[in-house]
């Protein structure tokens, strides 16, 4: 009877559509998410999304390795393109937000010369986010190299497995951090100063960071997630993206 019953429910499920869905969302945007979901959750009160957050390498990895996850969001265009090439989404990806790098510190310093304050003697260790798991990582490192500093710096690099672990280790290990500037607009980095903690990187020393956004093929029967990807067309979830230093496609 307990097997007729499961059966049962499943099937209802599968008639009607989840009420939750699985978003995997790169860790630059593990701030601007919850307030994205709470936002959705408002004018959507039976639904419920679950959020795995991680760098974009290793979430797409996952999804290569059936982990069921409906929607992707990703640090750049090329992993969404990538699943897309692969038959494993619905659709072609598509971009929701740009991204920017900004160099970030706990003591205040002088940021006027730019990314090359990280050659200084007295800047020992640079965080900055694996270029093969990161798209933001890679941006960094595309900075320094057309800097002409990476190889001046390379010892002191200091790699984090995501953005998100890179800005911990800013915050904890290293004297700079090459970060995601929309991490920078979280209510708990408030305490750190534009112009005395952090400044943006010339935006001229890397590729734009588009940041791509794709429904997965697990979502093919979920309304809920197809309505979340829906809302993040809109100008509500557009509206809190810019407050958190996205630019908008």
């Amino acid at each position: 009877m307990q097997r007729i019953a499961f059966v049962f429910f499943v099937c209802v499920a599968s008639l009607f559509g989840s009420s939750s869905a699985r978003v995997a969302v790169a860790a630059n945007v593990s701030y601007a998410i919850e307030a994205l979901k709470r936002a959705f959750i408002q004018s959507h009160p039976s639904s419920d999304l679950q959020i795995s957050l991680g760098s974009s390498g290793k979430l797409s990895a996952q999804i290569q390795n059936g982990a069921p996850y409906d929607i992707f969001l990703s640090a750049d265009m090329k992993f969404p393109q990538n699943l897309y090439k692969k038959g494993w989404t619905l659709s072609q990806p598509v971009v929701y937000a740009k991204g920017s790098l900004a160099l970030l510190s706990v003591r205040s310093r002088d940021f006027s010369k730019g990314i090359t304050l990280l050659t200084a003697p007295g800047i020992r260790k640079v965080a900055v986010a694996n270029p093969k798991t990161a798209p933001y990582g890679k941006a960094a490192l595309e900075a320094l190299e057309n800097a002409k500093i990476y190889m001046q710096i390379r010892s002191k690099l200091l790699y984090g497995e995501s953005i998100s672990q890179t800005l911990l280790y800013t915050l904890r290990a290293a004297d700079v951090g090459i970060v995601a500037t929309s991490l920078l607009y979280a209510p708990q980095m408030k305490q750190f100063e534009h112009g005395r903690n952090w400044v943006e990187v010339d935006s001229s020393l890397y590729t734009p960071i588009a940041q791509g956004m794709v429904l997965l093929r697990h979502a093919n029967k979920n309304e809920t997630a197809q309505e979340f990807f829906a809302f993040m067309h809109s100008d509500k979830a557009a509206k809190i993206l810019r407050s958190y230093g996205y630019r908008l496609p």
